[in-house]
């Protein structure tokens, strides 16, 4: 599978990506856990069918220290017991945030006090941003076949 298209050799994408890189980061280095970070990342990935987000989150995820058991779970992170609640209401969150279209409704009242009951605002904050960042990069990497397996943890930290 060849990407159709190339964002860094054009100009306008170039820059555009660059500045979303940088909002990326910003995340990361948020007050969210990392390991949530990396959950939520490839949960979205997965109900987006984002191929290269899942290579790279499932791979950063794993150099993070996530076990594979936990990883190869996030699937079925409703039925798992490997998952703190915590874990479970972001994952919730980042579900009903990712399906959007398929809800009717958004986002529920009890997911949101979900959790809002286990991350303060900051944390909040950091989890809808990467969330909808999430979304935005999975449909960048499918609209034009970005192909996954080549991905090098850290390579998109640098």
């Amino acid at each position: 599978m060849e990407a159709r298209l190339n964002f860094l050799a054009d100009p306008t994408a170039g820059k555009a990506v660059k500045h979303l890189m940088a909002a990326g980061q910003a995340i990361r280095h948020s007050a969210l856990p990392v390991a949530t970070q990396e959950l939520v990342s490839l949960r979205v990935s997965q109900i987006n069918g984002c191929a290269m987000c899942i290579d790279m989150h499932t791979k950063e995820a794993a150099v993070a220290g996530e076990t594979p058991v936990r990883l190869n779970l996030v699937a079925a992170w409703r039925e798992a017991t490997v998952f703190t609640e915590a874990e479970r209401a972001a994952l919730e969150l980042a579900e009903q945030g990712t399906r959007v279209a398929d809800a009717h409704g958004g986002v529920d009242d009890g997911a949101w006090e979900l959790a809002a009951k286990h991350y303060d605002q900051e944390q909040l904050t950091a989890l809808v941003l990467l969330i909808s960042f999430m979304n935005t990069a999975n449909r960048l990497n499918i609209i034009t076949r970005q192909p996954a397996g080549a991905y090098v943890a850290g390579q998109a930290h640098h």
